[in-house]
């Protein structure tokens, strides 16, 4: 069933179940402007909404239903995709064909690209049959704070994984002005265990990761190559990039640490910092804190909000640049209705939580 609501704009939740999805209907259920009008999911059709999550009750009795993309149009107006990467890909055309606009939280098309993320998703690639090279290259990469333009008038939105979000975001400013070598980035980075979705996995075990901190796809885990693509872009030219992610004992989280060479060594922690103020000073999701300030992941925990901090060590002339989010809010959910908002046209930061819960 698809129950009314005097909230003018219909949005569709597919993939509802998972933590992407559960975070989806909580921002949702409070938003001043949004309706949920859908519920989609594989495994869970069928159910109840409110008997399935009981902790995140709704006042319509939603049935979750199979995704089929014209029972989704007839419904909703936008279409939030919270599915495993490949599944995506399977709907967005046929909804987009139906008139309705998708935010996708997959990777499906982050890429401009289809050949690469055949090459970087090969697994994925050879379960799923795709050929929408167009909307590949036609997908707005959804960092509110760099391209609110295009994200406005897209049909479709591709958000960032979760490390480029937190990576990118001090990142960018400092490329987009030239002030560091682009052959000397490297990324160190650590994410709590909901990163690694809700479907059950032998890490992700109590007993495997409890009280241990370890690295994970050394050289080979996928954001690499999503961070270099718009690392390269913003730069102007080719970049490759040192990326190592850990996995850390607790259920949310992120903490990315980058590191880069300054072209002019001269530059003091001070310098850096009007760098970042100047880029993000309009924006209520980025706090940049003091020079000496580090964040802490329990500063932004269930936020929108980016906290980054910056260092320089003037011995070598390297800069530091520390960045802390909730990998389930402003480096997924979160950042989906970020890019929902500009869509709609409404301010970005609109019904998206600010204020964390400390301690």
């Amino acid at each position: 069933m698809h129950p009314s609501n005097n909230k003018a704009n219909r949005v569709a939740v597919v993939g509802a179940s998972g933590y992407g999805g559960i975070q989806l209907v909580r921002l949702l259920k409070n938003h001043p402007e949004f309706n949920v009008s859908f519920l989609g999911g594989q495994r869970t059709a069928g159910n109840h909404w409110n008997d399935i999550t009981p902790f995140l009750k709704l006042e319509s009795d939603y049935i979750i239903q199979r995704p089929d993309p014209e029972e989704i149009s007839k419904c909703s107006d936008f279409a939030l995709l919270s599915l495993p990467n490949g599944l995506s890909s399977q709907l967005t055309p046929e909804l987009l064909n139906r008139n309705v606009r998708v935010v996708d939280l997959s990777a499906d098309y982050r890429y401009r690209s289809l050949r690469l993320w055949k090459k970087i998703y090969s697994s994925e690639s050879e379960k799923f049959s795709r050929n929408d090279d167009l909307i590949c290259s036609e997908a707005v990469y959804g960092i509110p704070e760099w391209n609110q333009n295009e994200i406005k008038s897209a049909k479709l939105v591709a958000c960032p994984g979760c490390f480029p979000t937190a990576s990118l975001l001090p990142l960018l400013p400092f490329l987009k002005q030239g002030l560091i070598d682009t052959d000397s980035i490297i990324i160190d980075a650590k994410s709590g265990t909901s990163g690694g979705g809700r479907d059950p996995k032998e890490h992700l075990l109590l007993a495997e990761c409890s009280e241990s901190i370890a690295p994970y796809s050394v050289l080979e885990h996928r954001h690499t190559s999503e961070i270099e693509q718009i690392a390269t872009s913003i730069a102007g030219k080719p970049i490759e990039l040192q990326f190592t992610p850990h996995l850390l004992p607790m259920v949310r989280g992120l903490l990315s640490t980058v590191y880069a060479r300054l072209r002019d060594p001269g530059l003091t922690s001070d310098d850096c910092s009007v760098v970042l103020e100047a880029f993000y000073r309009n924006y209520k999701t980025i706090d940049i804190l003091p020079v000496g300030c580090y964040p802490s992941t329990k500063w932004v925990r269930y936020t929108n909000k980016a906290s980054i901090s910056v260092q320089v060590d003037t011995r070598n002339g390297r800069l530091i640049l520390i960045s802390a989010i909730d990998n389930l809010i402003k480096g997924q959910s979160g950042q989906a209705i970020q890019n929902l908002n500009l869509m709609a046209g409404y301010e970005q930061d609109l019904g998206l939580p600010l204020q964390t819960f400390y301690p």
